[in-house]
């Protein structure tokens, strides 16, 4: 019995699952990535990739970057996210890092 429970204690570190909190900007990461558009002034454009369905993510005040995910049991905070694009924003979640990639299952957001 403990050791399966120091298993399981195990797979949550390895896959993340800390709750999070982390302020910043609401990211259009497909614009971020490829050439560097953010802010105020890329807000419609931001917003609109998003609805598109494209990549979002949040720009951390200490510069880390984290892909936004759904969670599909909870999809409007995400919905939410994509409308604060161009924004800056505090996003509640789940950290989960795999490959390299830092991402956040979002449970709750307020734009700010």
């Amino acid at each position: 019995m403990a050791g399966a429970l120091l298993l399981a204690v195990l797979r949550a570190q390895a896959f993340g699952q800390d709750a999070i909190t982390v302020t910043g900007e609401i990211l259009d990461l497909s614009c971020y990535l490829s050439h560097d558009l953010k802010g105020r002034s890329h807000r419609s454009c931001a917003q609109q990739c998003a609805k598109r369905g494209l990549p979002i993510g949040v720009l951390a005040e200490g510069g880390e970057v984290y892909l936004l995910l759904e969670d599909h049991n909870n999809a409007e905070p995400y919905e939410k996210a994509k409308g604060l694009a161009g924004d800056k924003a505090e996003v509640k979640g789940k950290k989960f890092v795999k490959g390299g990639v830092n991402s956040i299952l979002v449970s709750e957001i307020k734009g700010q």
